[in-house]
């Protein structure tokens, strides 16, 4: 009876392993279905070009066969001899590559300006480019100095009238008093053309000094090199130095730009600048300097000195104590 029952019994343990391994192997492979990418029998958006877009509204989903047609876009024209402009979605799922079939519009051509030239950015005068304009040494620009092409409705077109190109002419500089310049007589003045100022003579004891450039240089459209100079009385005191001496620059009088050097007494050494002048201020450039006194050391008794009469008598009282003690013993 038992030997039975293991005969039944067997067999439904078989059937459960192999009902088991069929549900294993049924997990496993709806796994990997899931897994794997879900295949499709259809084409995605249509590529982009830099050139060209499509023409009409554009789809999520294209079959096999579709075909989608592109166009040049705004400020772009198509490249002779032409290339294709029309896209099939293939069996495989991919679009048919296309090159780049547009290309940029040009705007007019510029000539150069009277006493200038323009000159293009990157070589070319097409849809974004730069046009910059330069005028001739002693000319300034009148007008927009850079212009961009741009597309204008369906046309292209400047940004801007072209600029020009005037000559450079300065205004008479300006009059000073006690002082005059040469050519004062003109209204106008050329590019690169120079004037010089002189002072006038005084009428006082001191003379006057031209304190500033005396050369001025039309440079840009009424611009200068620099502003005008001044004619005045420059009188700095003279240089008195505390413990201190004048070296070189002696004089009765010390005007602008007059220099002297100092330097200081023995035992004092100076603190500043040496050499000073006498500014458009009247006063001294870099400010007067000071001496100061050298500090002396501890006193302390010289290697080198002599003996003296005390130092002899000791010496001499220590040596016939030290006898008398040897004789003694």
């Amino acid at each position: 009876m038992r030997a039975c029952y293991e005969l039944h019994k067997a067999p439904i343990r078989h059937l459960q392993s192999l009902f088991s391994s069929s549900c294993f192997l049924g997990i496993l492979l709806v796994a990997l279905v899931l897994l794997l990418p879900i295949s499709s029998d259809a084409c995605g958006a249509p590529p982009r070009y830099v050139s060209m877009m499509l023409q009409g509204g554009s789809k999520d989903v294209y079959q096999a066969g579709d075909s989608v047609q592109y166009q040049c876009r705004p400020g772009y024209m198509r490249i002779v001899p032409s290339l294709p402009v029309s896209s099939v979605c293939r069996p495989d799922n991919t679009w048919e590559p296309l090159q780049e079939a547009c290309t940029k519009k040009p705007c007019p051509q510029l000539g150069d300006p009277t006493n200038g030239q323009v000159v293009y950015v990157n070589g070319t005068y097409q849809f974004g480019s730069q046009a910059h304009y330069v005028c001739n040494d002693g000319y300034y620009l009148i007008g927009t100095k850079i212009l961009h092409c741009v597309l204008s409705g369906t046309t292209m077109e400047w940004s801007g009238n072209p600029p020009q190109c005037e000559k450079i002419l300065c205004q008479p500089p300006g009059q000073i008093a006690n002082g005059i310049y040469t050519n004062s007589h003109k209204d106008t003045f050329e590019y690169n053309e120079v004037v010089i100022y002189a002072c006038n003579p005084s009428k006082g004891p001191d003379e006057y000094s031209l304190v500033g450039e005396s050369r001025l240089v039309c440079t840009g459209h009424n611009q200068w090199s620099s502003g005008p100079p001044e004619c005045k009385v420059v009188k700095c005191q003279y240089p008195v130095l505390a413990n201190g001496r004048l070296v070189s620059g002696f004089g009765k009088k010390f005007s602008y730009k007059s220099m002297v050097v100092l330097e200081c007494l023995k035992g004092f050494y100076l603190e500043g600048s040496n050499t000073i002048a006498c500014g458009p201020n009247s006063t001294w450039e870099p400010q007067m300097p000071t001496c100061v006194k050298v500090s002396t050391p501890l006193n302390t008794t010289p290697l080198n000195s002599k003996p003296t009469v005390s130092s002899v008598s000791g010496l001499v009282l220590s040596a016939c104590i030290f006898q008398n003690s040897l004789t003694a013993r």
